[in-house]
């Protein structure tokens, strides 16, 4: 039986634990002991932790468990007495701004500049990382910045650039004294533009990575990650030095279409490429219409029996964090890029022949194929039907909805289970005429504008909830099929009292809120209309 809780019926099935059980004590001694005083003086022991009999458990608060819609992302688990609380209080899903942090103000309170100066110099490394992370003086972040590295200043006292020197292989290297405080000082957001550019914004700081795109208005440049932890290279698409973007709050829509343009550009021209199809540009950015020109005639030679079996993939880590005990909390830089790369349909084996190589959207498709076996039956029309037509995980009466934004193309919602307690998924409910989006290759350009404003509004509204780091990925099919599958993104915050431990390395997922109530609480952070517009004509493809 495939494992998912959608069904023919259109309707995602539900479980729900009512435990009650008995648990033989076989406890050999009691280590009673005092835990302190009441305020009256009255002592408090741990007495309750020690029973003489077998514990019995008449009636536990009821967990409900939900299958994942997709069989390959496991199960969720909504505990009950933490739901209700939420659903009572839809607006309590957040996390609070972060607070004001300046040790550079606190110490002037007691000490003259010298003196302050001296003591942030002499910090011990993981206070350093800490203030680094979490301060929002920018003095104090500039004066960090000065102390970790060599830079050159300007008349003005700003910073033009960094001091370099030639290690024992001859290769240039920045001064820097530590480069992991170095990078979450250059990534925290308080940091005045002027560092942030010298320190990692400027082309060729970061390393000899080839810009190899561009977009105009605003500036995105595309660099080529040639010796890339994804086979073949991959690309990324950074906001430019000259349009500094560290927040998705800051983010406008014309951004995301020019960091979306790169990644639609990349591929079509890779594509046509491999399938001897001229490219109508060197050194300048297609236009929309050139795009979705040659995004047609790919399709055209794809029908004419062009062995094409490649894969798209597109992910966004959003955020940075570091903590003073040396790690690392998310894979990413905090100035927004994209990165991206096609997989190819197969992998040599090192004794010879080939396997297919990995894609996550083929995992999609092994859900596809295993419900069409089971049921003969579409998975995305029954999983569509089961989205629209939800009812309320609990049975309540309250809000039931998953939707968070739709237009014609799109839909944005609540996953009924979520692999991160506020994750939320796009799916492109638009069909081509051959059937449903299920790639970029199969998206014509009023889809792919659906598509960006989706993201867009989808990070915007995680921000809203106060999200400070998002990884985001897209679940293509593989070109050459017809399998019925959609294009979807998965939006996976990660939260400080959530980052994930053994139950998830279980596919095991664990909520405290319904998926109805998460869904209340998205919607209310929605971004004025200047977002959220319509984009794009019906089922356009």
């Amino acid at each position: 039986m495939l494992h998912t809780s959608v069904t023919p019926a259109g309707r995602f099935r539900v479980g729900v634990h009512k435990p009650f059980y008995e648990v033989v004590n076989l406890r050999r001694r009691d280590q009673v002991g005092r835990l302190g005083i009441l305020a009256d003086g009255s002592p408090v022991d741990n007495r309750v932790n020690f029973p003489a009999e077998d514990v019995r458990e008449e009636s536990a608060r009821w967990i409900y468990e939900i299958a994942n819609a997709f069989a390959f992302r496991g199960a969720t688990y909504i505990d009950s007495g933490w739901a209700r609380a939420r659903a009572r209080d839809p607006a309590s899903i957040r996390i609070r701004p972060r607070p004001d942090c300046s040790l550079f103000q606190l110490l002037g309170n007691y000490l003259d500049l010298d003196q302050v100066r001296q003591v942030l110099a002499e910090l011990p490394r993981p206070l350093l990382y800490d203030l680094a992370a979490n301060s929002t003086d920018p003095e104090e972040l500039m004066l960090l910045a000065r102390g970790c590295c060599r830079m050159v200043m300007g008349r003005d006292g700003l910073p033009t650039g960094l001091r370099y020197r030639r290690d024992d292989n001859g290769r240039l290297r920045a001064e820097i004294d530590d480069f992991e405080l170095f990078e979450t000082i250059a990534n925290n957001p308080f940091l005045p533009d002027p560092y942030k550019e010298v320190m990692v914004l400027r082309p060729g700081v970061q390393g000899e990575s080839e810009i190899v795109g561009e977009w105009d208005d605003p500036h995105v440049f595309e660099y080529l990650r040639r010796n890339s932890y994804i086979p073949w290279g991959h690309f990324a698409a950074n906001m430019a030095n000259d349009a500094i973007r560290y927040a998705t709050s800051e983010l406008s829509l014309r951004d995301m279409q020019g960091l979306r343009h790169l990644y639609y550009q990349r591929i079509y021209v890779t594509l046509a490429g491999q399938l001897g199809i001229e490219v109508p540009a060197r050194r300048r950015c297609l236009d929309t219409e050139e795009l979705e020109a040659l995004r047609r005639k790919i399709l055209q030679e794809a029908a004419a029996g062009a062995d094409l079996h490649t894969a798209t993939l597109w992910g966004w880590n959003f955020g940075y964090d570091f903590s003073g005990s040396g790690c690392r909390l998310h894979a990413s830089h905090q100035m927004i890029h994209q990165q991206y790369a096609m997989v190819p349909a197969a992998v040599e084996l090192v004794d010879g022949g080939a396997m297919a190589s990995y894609s996550c959207g083929d995992l999609v498709a092994e859900t596809v194929r295993g419900y069409r076996a089971e049921h003969d039956r579409d998975f995305f029309a029954d999983f569509l039907a089961a989205i629209r037509g939800n009812t309320r995980t609990d049975g309540g009466d309250g809000e039931s909805s998953l939707v968070v934004w739709q237009d014609a193309n799109v839909l944005l919602f609540v996953p009924k289970a979520q692999v991160s307690q506020w994750e939320l998924q796009l799916m492109v409910v638009a069909d081509s005429d051959q059937g449903p989006v299920g790639n970029v290759i199969e998206a014509g350009s009023g889809v792919r504008a659906s598509i960006d404003r989706g993201i867009l509004i989808a990070q915007r509204v995680l921000a809203g909830l106060g999200a400070r780091m998002v990884s985001s990925i897209e679940y293509p099919k593989r070109l050459g099929q017809a399998n019925g599958q959609r294009l979807l993104y998965s939006f996976l915050p990660k939260l400080p009292w959530s980052m994930g431990a053994f139950s998830e390395a279980q596919l095991r997922f664990i909520s405290s809120h319904f998926p109805e109530d998460f869904a209340t609480a998205c919607r209310a952070r929605l971004p004025g209309p200047e977002i959220t517009g319509q984009a794009g004509a019906p089922g356009e493809g």
